[in-house]
């Protein structure tokens, strides 16, 4: 999905209510946008680490406007899955496949899955 509106009518139709219930969740997880416009801004709140983040930002549910609890947890987990593909990645899986440069690590010869360009 590209735009919160379109999660917050998804939480709508799971588990009632109205898109304004929703849109804070939806527009915190999303709001890594505004500095990189492209599905990597996604490695910084959509993971497993990002769920609990929500939770401690805006509590362990909220009440939408039927009076029904939902978790926080629900409603981020599917906002992740439906942005990757079905899944909610840890942050180890957005992290491995960042390629290291040296300036990243001071000097220090850091391990990856492909080499460096540069030599440290």
């Amino acid at each position: 999905m590209t735009h919160t509106i379109f999660h917050a009518q998804s939480s709508v139709r799971r588990w009632g209510g109205r898109n304004e219930d929703y849109l804070a969740i939806h527009d915190w997880l999303d709001a890594t946008k505004e500095t990189f416009c492209d599905f990597r801004h996604r490695a910084l709140r959509h993971h497993s680490q990002g769920i609990y983040e929500a939770e401690r930002v805006f509590g362990h549910s909220i009440i939408n406007a039927e009076g029904v609890s939902v978790p926080v947890r629900y409603i981020a987990e599917r906002h992740i899955k439906e942005d990757c593909g079905g899944i909610v990645p840890s942050v180890s899986d957005w992290l491995s496949r960042i390629r290291p440069e040296s300036w990243m690590s001071r000097g220090y010869v850091v391990s990856s899955r492909e080499p460096a360009d540069s030599q440290v």
